[in-house]
């Protein structure tokens, strides 16, 4: 079974969307993994805009990248230009992918403004996603 990783800078948000629509989109035909560069929490506005699409994301956890430093990864996606400039070298034929999203964690303006920025930037990853698993998993890495 192939091993993505998706990178964010702190694995709060944007990654986390990206790993459950990946899970989502893969059916089981890979095992993905989400991490930071740091970790700053899962955003609990991201854990409520995926709810909303039916993806539960609430039992996921902020992981630092040194934790899966061990795993023989087939590809790693980055989705922040700040994880793609930082992101640690991973032995063997991995395939790195590179996908910048706008940050819904900087969103300002009111609480309806801010959560329709997440809901923004939920829809592009998810776009993202079904591609990707469309091309990279279904097909070979």
């Amino acid at each position: 079974m192939k091993n993505i990783l998706v990178l964010c800078t702190g694995n709060s948000c944007r990654s986390q969307l990206a790993e459950g629509y990946l899970r989502h989109f893969a059916e089981g035909k890979a095992n993905i993994y989400s991490a930071g560069i740091e970790t700053h929490g899962v955003n609990p506005k991201a854990v409520q805009v995926m709810a909303e699409d039916h993806i539960d994301i609430s039992a996921h956890t902020s992981n630092h990248v040194d934790e899966y430093l061990s795993i023989s990864f087939d590809a790693v996606i980055t989705v922040c230009d700040n994880a793609n400039e930082a992101c640690p070298y991973f032995p063997g034929k991995v395939e790195r992918f590179h996908q910048n999203f706008p940050d819904p964690a900087k969103a300002t303006g009111t609480a309806e403004e801010v959560m329709d920025e997440f809901r923004r930037v939920r829809d592009l990853i998810k776009v993202y996603s079904a591609d990707f698993v469309s091309k990279h998993i279904n097909q070979k890495i």
